[in-house]
């Protein structure tokens, strides 16, 4: 397992969205939707790569993954 991994991942219906919205807690503003549940939790990964690379780019630092929940 590796630390994308180890994210607290919260997934939630959207009737606004029509559709399933997943979320990292821990990472401000990281979310990704999908039509099931199954497709949001796969897109949430790529999503939150994308958003610890987003922010290594800007010189921040990301927070550590939770060691367990």
């Amino acid at each position: 397992m590796d630390a994308m991994d180890r994210f607290k991942v919260e997934i939630a219906w959207s009737r606004e969205d029509d559709g399933y919205i997943a979320t990292v807690p821990e990472l401000a503003g990281c979310s990704a939707w999908g039509k099931t549940r199954a497709e949001a939790a796969d897109n949430i990964r790529p999503a939150i790569e994308a958003w610890c690379q987003a922010q290594w780019a800007a010189g921040n630092s990301v927070p550590a993954p939770p060691m367990s929940f």
